[in-house]
């Protein structure tokens, strides 16, 4: 299947989407994580379409061919950044009660997005669970096995790892899908095929300001203030909810359905599935019943 590239204008983005599927269909919105693009999702949309699903999969801020509409747009990568671009894209096509599928960063957007607007969204294959993040406690040691899966953040908190985004974006992005699937190897047509998406010229900052901000070291855009308010208290998703849970991923612990209860109020079903970090790619069959499930259960 290939898909079909568009490009929609938001509030303060020119997004480029990959598209599939009839334009009367019912809407799934795609939502990539780092490092990564669209592309992780054409299995699943290959088995969604014949369901009479509209897939729409954008490239986040940073990546591929979306740009900032104005250069005087700070370069954030915060969780309500990529949460808000969500909300504002749903807008500018107006669509009604989608399905929003997304892990790693595309995972939090779409958690964001339901936490921020719950009317705009009609329910979320959150893959890995809630992942709204709790900032002020990101002061808090973990153990050392858990502190040293997140070396690439630590990495990116100097101005040497701003260095080495900037010189090895692909060798960097390649050792972290070396690690977060382990159990799978890599095959280098499907590593090339997103690759060039980090050649955005906003990638690096975005991505140096998400990991950044993450963990307190730098402000926020002043637009997604009272947004970021808001998500600092952990509210709960109040939208119909399935969680994929990756069994193969170092740098994701499954949790229990009571554990993702607490975070996810209309938790339809927690689902262990036998997958690395990129579970559209590894499992697409599994994210695809999980989305078919929710758009059941929304009377579809």
């Amino acid at each position: 299947m290939t898909f079909r590239r568009t490009r929609v204008r938001t509030g303060v983005l020119d997004v480029a989407v990959e598209t599939a599927g009839p334009e009367d269909g019912w809407p799934v919105v795609a939502l990539h994580g780092f490092p990564y693009d669209p592309h992780c999702f054409t299995a699943v949309a290959e088995l969604l379409v014949p369901h009479g699903a509209r897939v729409l999969a954008p490239y986040l801020r940073g990546f591929g061919p979306t740009r900032f509409r104005s250069p005087g747009t700070p370069r954030s990568g915060q969780q309500a950044a990529v949460g808000r671009d969500v909300l504002e894209f749903l807008d500018a096509l107006d669509l009604r009660s989608p399905v929003l599928v997304g892990f790693d960063w595309g995972g939090r957007a779409a958690c964001v997005a339901a936490v921020l607007e719950p009317g705009a969204v009609g329910g979320v294959v959150a893959l890995g669970g809630y992942s709204v993040q709790d900032i002020a406690a990101s002061a808090e040691p973990a153990p050392p096995l858990e502190e040293s899966r997140d070396w690439y953040q630590y990495y990116l908190h100097g101005e040497r790892g701003r260095a080495g985004l900037t010189r090895y974006r692909r060798e960097l992005a390649l050792q972290l899908w070396h690690e977060w699937s382990p159990a799978r190897p890599v095959r280098a047509a499907d590593f090339d095929r997103p690759a060039p998406s980090f050649d955005n010229p906003d990638f690096v900052e975005v991505v140096l300001h998400s990991y950044r901000h993450r963990h307190g070291l730098v402000a926020g855009a002043p637009r997604y203030e009272a947004d970021e308010r808001l998500l600092a208290g952990l509210p709960p998703v109040d939208v119909p909810t399935i969680v994929l849970d990756p069994t193969e991923d170092p740098a994701l612990q499954p949790r229990t359905r009571e554990q993702h209860a607490a975070s996810l109020t209309r938790l339809l079903d927690h689902r262990l599935v036998p997958s690395g970090h990129n579970q559209p790619a590894d499992v697409p069959a599994d994210v695809v019943r999980a989305v078919l499930d929710v758009h059941a259960h929304l009377g579809g």
